[in-house]
């Protein structure tokens, strides 16, 4: 039995299309399974928690819909030694996907899916996730990024901009990231901020204007933030960009783009299990997309194979 969340509103409604496609392929290959789709903000978080309450020793379940559906439904898995996730990416972003080296149309990614079934959840591949935790709020789990300032203001624009709607219609989803960003860089105000990888020493960081912490190499429709990071290493890579004049940042953001950032003076990129953050200022904090309010203090966990997916390893 495989369980589906399905969001038919992702990429502007063409989730709908997606989903439609797949399910005629269950169908035609008398696959058994139950599916729920999501009707509001936090939804699919209800619905995932709902699925882990069944009594399957092994529970596979799978969103079809975007990043922001995928960290919903992560958040709400109660027992993640008895589930096995599987995602159909239809979001503008699908960093997750791309994170995981997905390919294929939606239908050669669910026959995937099936395969990673039927081998059973001993084959299973195993990813880390990440938790930030801050004061005021609820702990809260991401799979591609968690970030405070930049990144995070450009999640937040970009979930009650009218500009992604119109660039899915014309097939340019991502340029909503690129196009906020711009935006962003000239109006939002940076802090000063100490950070503490690990248990190491503090590090301040004159006039902050993000810290994100990946799991992944990329967020915002593919940003290679930290090229190098690997989400099956036990660490979180956490990139931050500090000390750049306004007039700059513009110059550098290309670099960043083409992952050519890591030897320019204001950037640096940190591997660490953990990372605490200290800002003077408050700033905008985000999990994989996902407003989560604004914050002074925070801190990054990495959750080493907390994950179980289903994909070939």
């Amino acid at each position: 039995m495989l369980y589906f969340i399905v969001n038919k509103k992702s990429r502007s409604g063409r989730g709908a299309d997606t989903w439609r496609e797949v399910e005629k392929a269950l169908r035609d290959k008398k696959v058994r399974y139950e599916a729920w789709c999501t009707e509001y903000a936090g939804h699919a978080r209800k619905l995932a928690g709902r699925i882990c309450e069944r009594e399957d020793e092994d529970i596979c379940l799978v969103v079809v819909g975007g990043d922001g559906t995928a960290n919903e439904a992560i958040n709400g898995i109660a027992q993640f030694d008895r589930v096995r996730f599987g995602m159909i990416p239809t979001g503008s972003g699908n960093d997750f996907a791309r994170g995981l080296k997905m390919k294929g149309s939606p239908v050669q990614i669910l026959e995937e899916i099936l395969a990673c079934v039927e081998q059973g959840p001993q084959e299973a591949y195993r990813m880390d996730l990440g938790r930030v935790c801050f004061p005021g709020g609820e702990p809260r789990l991401f799979a591609i990024s968690s970030g405070v300032g930049l990144d995070a203001i450009v999640c937040k624009k970009a979930l009650q901009s009218g500009m992604k709607d119109f660039l899915n219609r014309l097939h340019l989803g991502k340029l909503t990231y690129l196009f906020l960003t711009v935006q962003s860089l000239f109006s939002m105000e940076t802090s000063d901020a100490v950070m503490r990888p690990g248990n190491g020493h503090k590090i301040l960081h004159r006039k902050a204007i993000c810290f994100a912490a990946m799991n992944f190499r990329a967020e915002g429709g593919g940003v290679p933030m930290a090229p190098l990071a690997d989400a099956t290493d036990g660490k979180l890579s956490v990139c931050s960009i500090f000390g750049i004049p306004r007039w700059r940042t513009f110059f550098c953001l290309p670099l960043l783009v083409a992952a050519k950032h890591s030897r320019i003076r204001g950037f640096s990129v940190t591997d660490c299990g953990k990372c605490e953050i200290r800002l003077k200022q408050k700033m905008v904090l985000h999990a994989d997309g996902e407003y989560c309010g604004e914050v002074s203090m925070l801190r990054f966990f990495c959750l080493p194979g907390k994950l179980r997916v289903l994909r070939k390893r």
